[in-house]
């Protein structure tokens, strides 16, 4: 490669512990500014190859191969789409205000902030208003552009990391890829599990519905788009044989993992419209939304201190069910739940 080139370009060894890793995912490790839709363009036009070939953002990555990357990904140019998916507008005294109150753990690094119900994490389709973007604006609180680490559905609550700058946001991608993050979730759902603590394994591919995207347990022949999920789940309270209130502790991280394997096992999260528990609710007065919420997540410090332990409490329409079924949340302190 002569000179010129090599300015432009740099090329990255995967990891022996990044074997496996989809090329989009091992991309939001390394470079978390980058856009999905900005590593699509840059895939078409051949500027990111792996082992000098052309791929998909699909690609499974082996221990040793070689991805390419031109230097303007790292630092995009002005103008670029990059570029404009990280500049926003300043954020509104509302909506500082908003994050502000969710805010659960800070240090110079991290935030942790404790979303609430019906906010979308990242904009999207029709979606204007999001976390993510009102962080975009608050730079000048935080000293830079907070960086989203990991995501949560628009109805789930709880628990939600973001690094303040990029050191750090690569720092905790890599250990959220390495699966070295604890994430324990609560929810409500219909009927008690038995046994009352189990694994499911169940790989699932995305389908289109009537509903919008969801995702669903692979077929045969699909095992090229299917990805692997495992998730934990433990019964901690019942209500009759109506409903538990369940712990889940996901070791994968697919999109809708823990809503789409619990209605595979025949016991749904109530009020999840997508995944059959929005029907048929428990009791009567529980408010129809979401009873799924990220209650804990335990995860190395991304500058080597002790570790980042932090608990949400549950979100109001939670503990009004809570409340009308007779489920206590105070007799678990993070360190039983």
């Amino acid at each position: 490669m002569n000179d010129r080139v090599s300015e432009r370009v740099e090329t990255i060894e995967v990891a022996e512990r990044e074997a496996g890793m989809r090329l989009d995912r091992w991309f939001r490790a390394h470079f978390p500014e980058i856009t999905h839709g900005y590593l699509q363009k840059l895939l078409r036009s051949g500027q990111v190859r792996v082992d000098a070939r052309r791929v998909e953002a699909g690609e499974r990555l082996e221990a040793g191969a070689h991805v390419r990357v031109p230097k303007a990904a790292r630092t995009p140019r002005a103008g670029s789409p990059a570029a404009k998916a990280a500049a926003a507008p300043p954020a509104s005294k509302a909506d500082r205000d908003l994050i502000e109150s969710m805010i659960l753990y800070e240090d110079d690094d991290v935030l942790v902030l404790n979303k609430p119900f019906g906010i979308a994490v990242q904009g999207g389709t029709g979606t204007r208003r999001h976390i993510d973007g009102i962080l975009a604006g608050m730079a000048d609180r935080f000293g830079d552009r907070p960086r989203l680490v990991h995501r949560l559905d628009r109805d789930t609550t709880g628990v939600l990391l973001v690094a303040k700058h990029r050191a750090a946001a690569a720092k905790l991608g890599r250990i959220f890829q390495t699966r070295s993050a604890a994430k324990t979730y609560w929810a409500l759902v219909k009927g008690v599990p038995k046994p009352p603590q189990g694994k499911i394994e169940a790989a699932l591919v995305k389908a289109s519905g009537p509903e919008g995207d969801r995702v669903r347990k692979a077929r045969p022949g699909e095992q090229k788009e299917a990805m692997h999920a495992t998730t934990h789940y433990s019964v901690i309270d019942r209500v009759a044989h109506k409903a538990a209130w369940v712990s889940l502790k996901p070791v994968t991280g697919r999109q809708h993992q823990l809503r789409a394997h619990m209605e595979l096992i025949g016991h749904p999260i109530v009020g999840d419209n997508k995944y059959d528990g929005g029907m048929d609710l428990p009791a009567e007065n529980i408010e129809p939304k979401l009873h799924l919420h990220a209650r804990r997540l335990v995860i190395p410090h991304p500058a080597g201190r002790e570790k980042i332990d932090v608990s949400a409490p549950l979100p109001p329409h939670m503990l009004v069910t809570w409340e009308l079924l007779g489920l206590d949340p105070r007799r678990f302190d993070k360190d039983d739940g």
